[in-house]
């Protein structure tokens, strides 16, 4: 018997086991409990979707449909890989199944044959939704079936579970044929494979790339600047002194035509500078226009 984890223990377990996961709204309260209870949880449910689509699809298992109300499960495994989380606690996607099934999971044993629909298995599993029309013919791309693997791992390792945790719909509710297209028994080997392995690293947060040095415009001379111009250079010059932080004189933004505003934003500059600070009469000269762009 487990106790369902948190809905952030959910999500760190994903990372954690290298998933790229989207989170959907709220889908930490998005749920069904109140139509019955969430837990105690005993494995992981797999099925598809019969969509195409990962944009509709996510839509679908988030919101449901007319005769079935939205969260359709836990998450969406994309095409791509991704993890999209719709909804945490009691999710319409395991329906009625076989009590003898539930009990192999329970002391995790090869399942028999589905033959009843007498238990509620909404309560009972985690199940996630795989982006796939489910004939047999639409691909399941390795990217994606590797997800399915880290997903369920994921969970199986946060409960201490093996990966006959791990079943498919077809498995659990007479008449289902979900997941098609790859068997369960190769995903629960590849899922034992990584559960022998050890625990994963914490993921590696990506450097941020190093910033392009600033793009200098040549000096367009001081004539270009004073009451009564109006050309590119003022405007170029103001969008600079804004993305600098100093355009606080603007009312509307910077224009082609020369005002006080734009003054005063290249004087408040020039006293920022120890440079220019002998000279911050507002008007751009070419030390004033080489540090704007520094």
């Amino acid at each position: 018997m487990s106790t369902p984890m948190t809905a952030q223990a959910f999500l760190d377990a994903l990372v954690a086991e290298g998933l790229t996961v989207v989170q959907v709204g709220d889908w930490r309260t998005h749920n069904r409990n109140g139509k019955g209870p969430w837990g105690p949880v005993h494995g992981v449910m797999i099925h598809h979707t019969v969509t195409r689509g990962t944009a509709a699809t996510v839509a679908i298992c988030r919101d449901g449909r007319s005769d079935l109300p939205g969260p359709l499960c836990h998450g969406v495994i994309a095409k791509d890989g991704r993890v999209h989380l719709v909804g945490y606690g009691r999710t319409n996607h395991a329906g009625l199944g076989d009590d003898d099934v539930l009990q192999a999971v329970i002391a995790e044993k090869a399942t028999p044959e589905d033959s009843e629909a007498n238990t509620d298995g909404n309560r009972h599993f985690y199940g996630f939704e795989c982006e796939n029309l489910g004939d047999g013919k639409d691909p399941w791309p390795d990217v994606q079936l590797e997800a399915i693997e880290k997903a369920a791992a994921a969970i199986c390792r946060h409960h201490d579970w093996g990966s006959r945790s791990v079943i498919g719909h077809k498995e659990w509710q007479p008449g289902k044929v979900d997941p098609r297209g790859f068997e369960m028994d190769a995903m629960r080997e590849r899922i034992d494979e990584r559960l022998g392995e050890e625990e994963p690293a914490p993921p590696v947060k990506p450097k941020p790339p190093k910033p392009k040095p600033p793009v200098r415009p040549p000096f367009p001379g001081r004539s270009a600047f004073g009451p009564g111009k109006s050309n590119a250079s003022i405007k170029l010059l103001g969008d600079q002194l804004v993305r600098r932080g100093f355009g606080k004189h603007y009312r509307v933004g910077p224009s082609k035509s020369w005002g006080e505003a734009d003054r005063q934003n290249v004087a408040d500059f020039q006293r920022s500078r120890v440079q220019l600070r002998g000279d911050a009469d507002g008007y751009p000269g070419p030390l004033t226009w080489h540090l704007l762009w520094s």
